[in-house]
């Protein structure tokens, strides 16, 4: 992927996360799981999330944008706040008499509960933004954490020992696919790499938009994307053991690719 997106600087490119590479990436990946194994689930998933990574380019576009008429609005509000506090204070000082004890305190509190409220209600108006970015950030991501799972259980019944002859007499339930061990590592490796786009197309919510609760989000999605790609390599790895015990020629044994 040496072509640089025409809205990503080349002096920026190895910098930050480029959308248009992430979304790239998840299509070829589409095309080569379709072009391997047609007609299956895995392709079609791959295929959804390239549509998924396109929408969160879109997302981390817009959480990246300052909304100029929620921050006017807010502005206004805070504004009449402020005038209402201070026309308080000014009819409090239009007062001639002198108030005793027990009214200086009443009038103390009343200020002070004044005060609260104000600071309140500021702080709530000027995370009016932040709050309803989160929150579309967040239905973004639950959908990225559901694909991690789906992907997951596409790889999930792909058992090692059921292509290298170790398996046991099948029952009636058992899973059935027929495949050879070169075709199980690049479906398991498959697997493993869009586990990883998932967990780059996540970054890209927190990429632009510094919210803590959506960047602990972003690497819960990205530790449970790394602990399922540890998962696939282990049966990698027993595939690897099984049918070169030498460890001689692996990339060739397993059908490691290019591509």
């Amino acid at each position: 992927m040496e072509a640089t997106s025409q809205n990503f600087p080349a002096t920026h490119r190895y910098r930050a996360l480029d959308p248009e590479e992430i979304i790239a990436t998840a299509v070829t990946l589409g095309r080569r799981i379709s072009e391997r194994f047609p007609e299956s689930g895995l392709g079609r998933v791959a295929m959804e999330f390239a549509t998924v990574c396109r929408e969160s380019q879109q997302l981390s576009d817009w959480l990246a944008r300052p909304n100029l008429w929620l921050r006017g609005a807010v502005g206004g509000g805070i504004l009449v706040l402020l005038a209402a506090i201070a026309g308080m204070i000014h009819r409090i000082h239009l007062r001639t008499e002198i108030p005793g004890v027990a009214e200086f305190l009443q009038g103390l509190e009343a200020g002070i509960n004044n005060l609260v409220f104000l600071s309140v209600a500021v702080w709530f108006l000027g995370g009016l933004e932040t709050r309803w970015k989160r929150r579309r950030a967040q239905a973004s991501l639950h959908t990225l954490r559901s694909m991690a799972h789906i992907v997951d259980m596409h790889q999930l019944t792909k058992d090692p020992e059921r292509v290298t002859g170790n398996a046991r007499v099948d029952t009636e339930s058992s899973p059935r696919h027929p495949m050879t061990p070169f075709e199980l590592v690049r479906y398991l490796d498959y697997c493993t790499e869009m586990l990883a786009l998932v967990s780059k197309a996540a970054a890209l919510h927190v990429q632009h938009f510094d919210d803590a609760e959506t960047r602990s989000t972003v690497e819960d999605i990205e530790d449970l994307t790394l602990g399922l790609s540890q998962q696939i390599w282990q049966k990698i790895m027993i595939l690897d053991r099984v049918l070169n015990p030498s460890g001689v020629g692996t990339g060739d044994v397993l059908g490691m690719d290019a591509r």
